[in-house]
């Protein structure tokens, strides 16, 4: 029992981590922050990809209005709160403030989770990626799921029945395997209210803001062609970096 408990503080010590990442090893970073160059704070980055570049995946106006509209809200109603809620996001990373998310309003949990979580969808994507993970990623994938045909048909299922609004997540949990799990809304792992808890490999939007305008009520058919996207190399760099 202490055993747990004091991988569980572990665990949340490393969540509230500063996201600084060291020179020296550009793809290591602590629980929820991304590699140099990709790494999360509190302002919406560029996309590094045009709207239509996911066609005919995702369609340009769905991607367009997505990142223009409503992550952009995220963002700027996530930094509204900072000031109300008298957070300093110059001293405090975006994963210390969503580990710690059940201090602060709704509107903050909302906002900082919609924000995160939308920063880390869009560099999980990208035109013609390689169609499956390699290296170490890929053995994990077997070890904790079978094959990597069963670890898609768990992760299409969890995320086409989270019901409502949420994401569906692949995660490294604080024992260090690999679990799916889903969320309401915009939580996600990294909060301390979270269900499940973990550092996300992956999220997928299942909000149907991410998918009506092509897929209208077909989550299904989105979720299937979304494989089609899933940049693998950037998500193997976030689990090797990540190191308990």
């Amino acid at each position: 029992m202490s055993s747990s408990i004091n991988s569980r503080r572990q665990f949340i010590k490393q969540t509230g981590k500063a996201s600084i990442a060291m020179a020296s090893m550009p793809l290591m970073h602590t629980l929820g922050v991304l590699p140099i160059n990709q790494e999360i704070n509190f302002q919406q980055i560029p996309l590094p990809y045009a709207y239509n570049a996911l066609e005919p995946f995702i369609d340009a106006m769905t991607m367009e209005i997505h990142h223009t509209k409503h992550a952009a809200g995220y963002t700027k109603n996530l930094n509204d709160a900072c000031v109300a809620e008298k957070v300093d996001i110059k001293t405090t990373s975006i994963t210390s403030l969503l580990a710690s998310i059940s201090k602060y309003s709704t509107k903050m949990r909302n906002n900082a989770g919609g924000h995160y979580n939308h920063e880390l969808f869009w560099q999980t994507m990208q035109p013609a990626p390689a169609s499956m993970p390699t290296g170490s990623l890929a053995k994990a994938i077997e070890k904790s799921f079978g094959t990597f045909a069963d670890f898609q048909k768990a992760f299409a299922e969890a995320a086409k029945n989270r019901f409502g609004s949420g994401w569906a997540w692949l995660i490294v949990n604080e024992n260090g395997q690999l679990v799916i799990c889903t969320t309401p809304n915009q939580d996600n792992p990294v909060m301390d209210i979270a269900e499940t808890k973990g550092y996300p490999l992956l999220g997928l939007d299942v909000w149907e803001h991410a998918y009506y305008l092509k897929y209208q009520n077909k989550r299904a058919d989105y979720i299937s062609n979304w494989w089609n996207l899933v940049n693998w190399k950037f998500v193997e760099e976030r689990f090797n970096g990540f190191k308990f």
